[in-house]
């Protein structure tokens, strides 16, 4: 994203609570956050409000692994999108995790919150060519020029993760470890099979 006009702020933390949440956002903003949670709360708004009026920057929330947030933590995020009585949008936020998240939000006791959600996406299962894709498009990100996973190497990662990209992750990842110890330019099918059943069943 750019810089220019958006600030990114990150919270991944599987027991988060509304003091860590404030906490975790002003230092990200470079603040020391108060330690009462309604005076947190107010820094939040005045740190967000002065990134908008006068750096014109949006910031970005996203909390990682949302799918863990109690009731109260989701409640205070409620109230951290309603701050401006939903005149406007003061920050945009992006909360990710497992499925289960979704079937939650969509309760009646979360409706204020599910009401507020502009977008929600819903990573599916891929097909072989998309496994084929996505792991092609990460080697690129990562600066790598050349195929490292044989086509018969790709056939089994597809058929261990069913299409699944915290699978395709995890097994990429053992494999190239596994390529890189044994001196291996490409991993082939040999070494995908080898690393699943030693490492991954």
């Amino acid at each position: 994203m750019d810089t220019a006009r958006y600030q990114v702020l990150y919270v991944a933390d599987s027991r988060l609570t509304p003091r860590i949440f404030y906490k975790g956002l002003l230092e990200q903003l470079g603040c020391e956050a108060s330690f009462y949670r309604g005076d947190a709360k107010r820094q939040l708004q005045h740190e967000v409000e002065r990134l908008r009026a006068i750096h014109h920057i949006q910031p970005v929330v996203i909390v990682d692994e949302a799918h863990l947030l109690d009731r109260e933590m989701l409640e205070e995020i409620r109230f951290v999108l309603n701050f401006q009585m939903d005149s406007q949008s003061p920050m945009a936020l992006i909360l990710v995790g497992q499925t289960e998240l979704g079937a939650r939000i969509r309760l009646q006791s979360f409706a204020a919150i599910h009401q507020r959600m502009d977008l929600q996406c819903r990573l599916g299962y891929w097909d072989r060519s998309q496994v084929a894709a996505y792991i092609a498009a990460q080697l690129q990100y990562a600066g790598v020029s050349h195929a490292l996973f044989s086509e018969g190497a790709i056939d089994s990662l597809y058929r261990y993760s069913s299409g699944a990209a915290r699978l395709i992750n995890k097994a990429c990842t053992h494999c190239l470890l596994y390529g890189a110890q044994n001196g291996q330019r490409v991993i082939d099918e040999p070494i995908v099979t080898r690393v699943i059943q030693g490492e991954l069943a």
